[in-house]
């Protein structure tokens, strides 16, 4: 079975292009003018959010590198300890709001200490699955889509990646 997933993911990607072009030309569209106008209109994006992704970055890299993020897991280790919550993953919690890759750096240092297989190291793997990049996304996609007004974006992200943890909890405690 595994092998059949794994020939069907290597041709997915070739099947879907070759069908997108086979769809313009039957469509009468000049399918090389269309791909250029995207690609522009993708690297302006880029070029638009380029300042957030950096600042976003070097502020995810001086929280962790200044030792804040350890102190915030000391801080609240009272608290989520008494809802099965482990403290070494309330760093993981708050850098995944703003930076999946460096979130999966700290994912990788509980991995080391802890294990993968280890109840904490479960917790982590279902929580970075069922849990949202909240302030990245919001500013990319908002900046690019020049949305002013986020109106309950915020609240229903949060509620959403409390969820998320909450539920990674249960199931790695089954």
């Amino acid at each position: 079975m595994q092998n059949v997933l794994s020939n069907i993911s290597n041709i997915i990607i070739p099947v879907l292009i070759f069908y997108i072009v086979t769809y313009g030309l039957l469509s009468k569209c000049n399918v090389y003018e269309d791909f250029i106008k995207g690609a522009k209109d993708g690297f302006h994006t880029v070029i638009g959010i380029m300042p957030t992704l950096v600042a976003l970055m070097v502020a995810v890299g001086v929280l962790r590198a200044s030792g804040f993020l350890e102190f915030i897991g000391e801080l609240f280790a009272g608290t989520t300890e008494q809802f099965g919550f482990p403290s070494p993953l309330i760093p993981v919690v708050f850098i995944k709001m703003f930076s999946s890759s460096a979130a999966t750096g700290l994912v990788l240092d509980i991995f080391k200490t802890y294990g993968p297989d280890s109840r904490i190291g479960m917790i982590t793997s279902i929580m970075m699955s069922c849990t949202e990049t909240i302030f990245y996304t919001m500013s990319v996609y908002f900046i690019a889509a020049k949305v002013t007004k986020t109106r309950y974006t915020l609240a229903g992200a949060l509620i959403s990646t409390f969820a998320g943890i909450l539920a990674s909890v249960l199931l790695a405690s089954l």
